[in-house]
């Protein structure tokens, strides 16, 4: 079987994950604070606040920006349902605007058109490894005074003219699940340059402790989403070598766009001029009526591939109930939804697989 994902874990990993083990100090040690510290020099911020999911990094940079039940924040429905999620969790309302069609990535040109009085922020996120168009999204979010979420959890270490993800908006989130760039197994990274919201989204994902740290001093609301120094440890031995573990996966890109190119059915990914991407996954577009029976075929031969992001966010079940949407509301995202397909993309897959999937491809349409 040629797996879709695996992370890249080597011996340094595992001796820096025994180390904490064998120390004692599994949580609130002294890994998480290093992990938080390199990683802020890593984006180019102030501040990075460690947190056990993206999904919870989302929710806790919602609730600092004090968003709240009537607000609205503009965001994508083209993602991972998190993105969307996040914002009901405050009891706001998330409201969608449609797609670019090469880039995946919110289109800014149609944001305007959804900004009411009730608009309070735009959660934008970088699809799959590459930067949303920030230029023109900045200026919007500067005209109408709206806050600005980036949801950069696929994207680590992707550049927008010379300028990394994560340093546009007043906060923004990575994510370190097993598939991704880097790895913690589950967890998440806030980042921004504003110590109010450093210091609050801290202060909440720690059971809402106040920041003496006393064990049972409580001046806020808060949740448990802390992340352990054992992952913690796991994410300093990754973001040690994280220009090592993207680089490889952009020379299996390179393999993919090479070998593919002449491949008639399919499409495949485009970056931005100004871009530089950083390969979460590896898209490619086949029409409709192939795409789940091509997904079927290719794990008839011991490949696995999936189909993202289907069905595009507000098609779910519960944002159709709950907010009446239907198909056609957003066509762009509805068509990607349907018509893309991620090929299998980890260190450690080698040009032959990369040559069985292409044979595997060409066997299917022909």
């Amino acid at each position: 079987m040629i797996p879709l994902a695996k992370p890249h874990i080597d011996k340094e990993d595992i001796r820096e994950v025994v180390e904490v083990l064998e120390s004692g100090a599994l949580s609130l040690g002294p890994k998480i604070e290093e992990f938080e510290e390199k990683f802020a020099k890593q984006i180019g911020t102030k501040y990075a606040i460690a947190v056990n999911s993206g999904t919870s990094g989302l929710h806790l940079c919602i609730k600092a920006l004090n968003i709240k039940e009537g607000d609205e924040v503009i965001t994508t429905p083209f993602s991972f349902i998190a993105s969307a999620n996040c914002i009901l969790f405050e009891k706001a309302k998330p409201v969608f605007v449609d797609v670019d069609e090469e880039t995946f990535n919110i289109n800014p040109e149609l944001i305007e058109a959804k900004i009411t009085d009730k608009t309070k922020a735009i959660l934008l996120v970088h699809v799959f490894g590459q930067s949303c168009d920030m230029n023109k999204i900045v200026a919007i979010a500067k005209k109408h005074n709206l806050k600005i979420i980036e949801d950069a959890c696929e994207s680590i270490n992707a550049v927008y003219e010379q300028k990394k993800v994560g340093t546009f908006g007043d906060a923004a989130v990575f994510a370190f699940y097993p598939n991704k760039q880097m790895t913690t197994g589950e967890g998440g990274m806030i980042v921004t340059n504003n110590k109010e919201i450093a210091d609050l989204t801290k202060s909440l994902r720690n059971q809402g402790r106040s920041n003496n740290m006393q064990w049972l001093t409580h001046n806020l609301l808060g949740y448990n989403y802390r992340l352990t120094d054992i992952q913690a440890a796991l994410g300093i031995s990754q973001l040690n070598k994280i220009d090592f573990l993207i680089s490889k996966r952009q020379e299996l890109v390179n393999i993919y766009l090479e070998e593919l190119k002449d491949v008639p059915e399919i499409t495949l990914p485009k970056i931005a001029k100004q871009n530089i991407h950083t390969w979460f996954v590896f898209p490619i577009i086949v029409e409709e009526k192939h795409r789940d029976k091509l997904i079927e075929y290719l794990m008839s031969k011991q490949i696995q591939s999936k189909a993202y992001f289907s069905p595009a966010i507000h098609l779910q079940d519960f944002y159709k109930k709950e907010f009446g949407y239907k198909k056609g509301d957003f066509p762009i995202a509805e068509k990607l939804s349907k018509t893309i397909l991620i090929l299998p993309l980890f260190i450690g897959l080698t040009k032959q697989n990369i040559l069985t999937i292409k044979q595997a491809i060409i066997d299917y349409f022909s």
